[in-house]
């Protein structure tokens, strides 16, 4: 089994999700890879410098994490303990035949990373500090990674995403070949895609290789269904009532919708 990351922060039983998964893990029956959201509770945990925290307690970023601090309780034992196993999750897997990320696979990205990492491809504690200061290229290397391209949309469009947060940048379908613009490229508009502009986005980050990765992050809707021939996301909701989902490998460059594993939530 490969988790593909985010295991906290929404659903009734998070603590029971990190034993399941990390006992898998440490028996050599599972991999994991770091998920923006244990990203954040490293930085919600972390002292930078200057005696304030990596993460800003904000009351945004404290909503959004307030489930897993409740349900594990914010400096105890078994926080602390959470926070130290996430920083042991490697920031992707590249395995022989199959790729692995949260949220996207991007060369630049990863070379820009590759000094910060330990030998389990693990950020160093001073590849966390770096990829918490903002303006560096690090911070933007793990953006990408773990939270996926985004691109500023034409001046005067915004919408709300699922959380009720306004956004002026737009999160691009990386795994879509087709994706050239940004009317092609966009995920979350809310059936808005017409407003956008049909001109060629500035950056290319379509994943164009042969061999196929996995990923999450997305929370995508309905039943589980294929992204890509070389690119399967794995997130459909599951803590809001959709499906928690697999992709059975055997192997196969070309994947099928028939590996689908997955059961409601």
């Amino acid at each position: 089994m490969i988790f593909v990351g985010d295991f906290i922060d929404r659903g009734p039983q998070q603590r029971e999700v990190l034993r399941v998964a990390r006992a898998m893990c440490e028996a050599g029956s599972a991999s994991a890879v770091l998920g923006n959201h244990e990203f954040n509770a490293i930085g919600w945990a972390t002292q930078s410098e200057n005696g304030d925290f990596l993460r800003s307690h904000s009351p945004k970023n404290a909503h959004q994490h307030a489930e897993f601090l409740r349900q594990l309780e914010e400096n105890s034992a078994a926080h602390r303990d959470a926070v130290s196993w996430f920083k042991s999750l490697p920031v992707w897997l590249d395995l022989p035949g199959l790729r692995v990320v949260h949220a996207c696979w991007h060369e630049p990205s990863r070379e820009v990373l590759m000094s910060l990492l330990d030998e389990r491809g693990c950020l160093t504690a001073a590849g966390i500090r770096e990829s918490y200061r903002h303006g560096t290229d690090a911070h933007a290397a793990v953006e990408i990674l773990l939270k996926g391209p985004e691109q500023h949309l034409p001046e005067g469009i915004h919408f709300f995403d699922k959380d009720g947060h306004k956004r002026d940048e737009v999160r691009l379908r990386w795994w879509d070949q087709d994706a050239k613009t940004f009317r092609s490229a966009a995920l979350s508009m809310e059936g808005r895609e017409d407003e956008l502009p049909d001109s060629p986005l500035p950056r290319d980050f379509r994943y164009t290789a042969k061999k196929p990765v996995f990923f999450g992050h997305y929370w995508l809707h309905g039943s589980p269904t294929m992204t890509a021939c070389n690119a399967a996301c794995l997130d459909f909701s599951v803590a809001r009532k959709g499906y928690l989902t697999a992709y059975r490998w055997s192997g196969e460059t070309h994947l099928l919708k028939k590996n689908l594993v997955s059961v409601t939530a």
